[in-house]
């Protein structure tokens, strides 16, 4: 490992800060995609393993290569006190949504479960609600023994949450793959991707139906129906 330089407040330094015994992070992965699932992920790392994955270069995943990503992914699980990851398909997201759930509480009770497995004094999420200090608020209120840092952009700020930034990103981009290795390309899964809602109208056009793991809640989707119809 190499060895611990710098100090508070220099960019080689975790954010979090160190002497705190071990802390947790969870992230999410695929909120708002079309097709598969929605990713979430928590680790809990110590303060040696903390600064070796910050000097690793463990940040956000989206600012990360794929490759990148898998290579950090390997790494983080390696060093990690725990690992925890809940995938929601895009069914239980339909069925919740069929029973007036939105996302941002769909994701509040996976966050909570997540941080119960968790066992950390401290975690840092970041937050789905527009309101991050509300969030962190419903959190505590369903996992009351644990101190919650719910901020926008804490897989940016915090190395503990761009590690779990980085396990929720790998475990669906392995998901897509798996799909694609079975119904062909279909590009990144969100709407904006032009070569996923390719897939989706040709995929609807041959089989009269959507493909299985589309989340049909969408209104992408219902748009994509009416105009088949």
């Amino acid at each position: 490992m190499r060895s611990a330089e710098g100090k508070p407040g220099d960019a080689r330094w975790p954010r979090e800060g160190l002497n705190r015994g071990v802390i947790g992070g969870i992230d999410e992965a695929g909120r708002g995609a079309l097709v598969g699932p929605l990713v979430i992920a928590g680790v809990s790392l110590d303060e040696t393993s903390l600064l070796e994955l910050k000097l690793a270069g463990v940040k956000d995943s989206k600012k990360l290569s794929p490759a990148r990503r898998e290579r950090l992914a390997e790494l983080i699980r390696e060093r990690a006190k725990s690992t925890v990851v809940v995938e929601v398909s895009p069914r239980e997201i339909d069925m919740r949504a069929k029973r007036l759930m939105n996302l941002n509480t769909l994701e509040l009770l996976k966050m909570a479960q997540i941080a119960k497995k968790l066992s950390c004094p401290t975690i840092y999420v970041d937050a789905v609600d527009t309101n991050e200090r509300r969030f962190g608020a419903a959190l505590s209120n369903r996992v009351p023994r644990v101190s919650f840092v719910s901020e926008h952009a804490a897989d940016e700020n915090y190395t503990v949450t761009g590690a779990a930034s980085i396990i929720a990103k790998t475990v669906r981009d392995r998901r897509i793959r798996d799909l694609e290795s079975s119904y062909g390309t279909m590009g990144s899964g969100y709407p904006s991707d032009a070569r996923t809602i390719s897939f989706v109208r040709n995929y609807l056009l041959r089989n009269d139906d959507f493909p299985p793991f589309l989340r049909r809640s969408w209104k992408t989707v219902q748009k994509l129906e009416r105009v088949h119809t």
